[in-house]
């Protein structure tokens, strides 16, 4: 299954999980299966959004975007991190209000087999897109899967905290776990917000990707080659590494060139998704970088 058909079936997640949660606060009365049902909403309108900047993001190169639109997919993940910290907000002011006037909880056993129901279609998605994100490196698809994780424990902390409410009577447990939760999606808001910050910012490659990368440059190094100015980074599920290969400058063209291609693919073979552009250099050459004539 292809990362968007995912997405699909996020949103067709959604829909089905907000008409349960709905259905159990409606049924209780409950601000704390409200806040549940709110951050569903945020699933859903996240889950549509990814869907768009992924298909954004799989558009093929153009003449105004040459290195292609793969970071569209940070834009997925930093949008719903934001609206997670709107939902977060929008709880505690009905928790508070809630907290100042109690009320009485209806019909609790249905509205907790409802949201029951509704926390384990999430968590099933959940761990299958999570590990799908994993392989194909969607930023977009890891965002939604964490978000739903994150639904699934927030639906686990109302059900345990409903069914202290129905034990002890202490009605005003209800908008207390209600600000319990809009404190945990608000973490989880702000980490998807940073994430995305970074990967727009050109984060280079995770450190083991590195590794890789230089014990596949180790295969290569003698005393005719060697390599450096090795600088990686990553644009949603691509991977970019830059590189200068210095050689002897006897060299024919023709030799450096075939030389540059072994590199170029053992490379992308070591690292799946990796685009490797190398530099041929003479071995007396160096490239300066920092010239305090250079205006950045």
């Amino acid at each position: 299954m292809q990362v968007s058909s995912y997405l699909k079936l996020s949103v067709a997640v959604a829909l089905a999980t907000i008409t349960l949660k709905t259905g159990a606060w409606w049924l209780t009365g409950s601000v704390g299966l409200l806040s549940d049902a709110l951050e569903s909403l945020v699933n859903l309108a996240g889950a549509i959004f990814a869907l768009m900047m992924v298909t954004v993001a799989a558009q093929p190169p153009d003449d105004d975007h040459p290195y292609g639109h793969h970071k569209a997919e940070y834009f997925s993940s930093g949008f719903e991190g934001v609206m997670i910290l709107v939902a977060a907000l929008a709880i505690i002011a009905a928790a508070v209000q809630r907290l100042f006037a109690p009320q009485p909880l209806e019909q609790l056993g249905l509205g907790l087999v409802l949201s029951v129901v509704s926390s384990a279609m999430n968590g099933a998605l959940a761990w299958a897109m999570l590990r799908k994100a994993r392989e194909h490196r969607s930023m977009a698809l890891e965002g939604d899967a964490r978000h739903l994780f994150t639904d699934v424990w927030t639906s686990v902390g109302v059900v345990v905290g409903l069914l202290a409410v129905q034990a002890s009577g202490w009605l005003w447990l209800d908008p207390v776990i209600a600000i319990a939760v809009a404190a945990n999606i608000a973490r989880e808001g702000v980490m998807l917000v940073w994430k995305s910050a970074e990967g727009l910012m050109d984060q280079a490659l995770e450190p083991e990707v590195r590794a890789e990368i230089e014990r596949t440059l180790d295969g290569f190094r003698h005393q005719a080659i060697r390599f450096d100015h090795v600088a990686t980074r990553r644009a949603g599920a691509r991977r970019f590494v830059d590189l200068h290969m210095h050689m002897p400058a006897g060299w024919t063209l023709g030799r450096a060139a075939a030389v540059r291609t072994s590199v170029e693919q053992a490379l992308m073979a070591a690292v799946p998704g990796l685009r490797a552009s190398i530099q041929l250099l003479p071995m007396d050459v160096e490239a300066h970088f920092g010239d305090p004539r250079d205006p950045l």
